[in-house]
């Protein structure tokens, strides 16, 4: 059997016929191989567990991490759960499909490239993203109202019981913390995440408003404080390799169908990351 492979993709955004497509086509390599889905299959509880689902049935493993709109809570759902009661669902869904959440232990990837800490992290935004010209959340936030680039999440991503998704933000950041902390510092990291951890892939947005809604400032140093091989993010919808401090981020969106039919777009998902690709 030959050695198996860890796959990144993210951003499945399965209400899209177009999309379901794609990921009825996913299949391994090998019957080893991993793959890691860093958020947002869907808006509807039931495509993430179809779509989860589907591909549990296909991988040895799955690894999941939540994305902003996982956690919406649209009308439509009839999972009318929000904030952190709807997040300990699609846990528990995840669970029951033998699906990894950040919520278990981090497993262990043995294969090709290996041995390495799969851990995949929930860290919400904190708008510390802010746009360059605004002193504080605030300002921030108008200038984008103003603008009329206004992230969905400020209607439909609810943090209760936390009293704001940066307050909701904070406790994460506090947990992801801790439980990285507790690794085993022998063994590398793959550092899995929805929002990027750094705020440099967020400079080439076309609408530098919406960077607020991408990240936090308090994991900037995450890939140096920890040992830490490669992250894996999404939520951007522009895939691709990048290198910071040494250590390489891959992004691994399908996005829109709008995005990923444009000519040139790279359609190279799910994005191989362990072994490491040749460059």
């Amino acid at each position: 059997m030959p050695d198996g492979k860890l796959w990144g993709i993210s951003d499945l955004h399965v209400a899209f016929a177009e999309n379901r497509k794609i990921v009825e086509g996913l299949r391994p390599e090998s019957d080893t191989d991993w793959l890691i889905v860093a958020g947002d299959v869907g808006e509807l509880t039931d495509g993430i567990e179809w779509a989860l689902t589907l591909l549990s049935s296909r991988y040895a493993r799955v690894v999941w991490a939540p994305g902003n709109h996982d956690l919406w809570t649209p009308a439509e759902d009839p999972v009318q759960l929000r904030g952190e009661a709807r997040y300990r669902h699609l846990v528990e869904m995840c669970r029951s499909l033998g699906v990894l959440t950040p919520e278990d232990p981090y497993p262990v990837w043995e294969g090709a490239g290996g041995p390495a800490v799969v851990a995949p992290l929930f860290v919400l935004y904190d708008y510390t993203f802010r746009t360059d010209t605004a002193a504080n959340k605030e300002e921030s936030l108008a200038q984008a109202y103003k603008s009329g680039i206004v992230c969905s999440d400020e209607f439909l991503l609810h943090p209760d019981p936390y009293p704001s998704r940066d307050a909701w933000c904070r406790a994460r950041l506090k947990e992801s913390e801790r439980r990285l902390r507790d690794c085993d510092p022998s063994l590398p990291l793959v550092l899995v995440n929805h929002f990027p951890l750094v705020r440099q892939p967020t400079r080439i947005l076309h609408y530098p408003e919406f960077a607020q809604w991408c990240g936090t400032e308090r994991t900037a140093d995450w890939h140096r404080r920890f040992t830490v091989s490669a992250v894996v993010y999404g939520h951007l919808h522009i895939p691709r390799t990048a290198w910071y401090d040494g250590v390489r981020f891959e992004e691994v969106s399908v996005g829109y169908p709008r995005e990923w039919n444009r000519p040139g777009h790279p359609r190279t998902v799910p994005r191989q990351i362990l072994p490491e690709p040749a460059r």
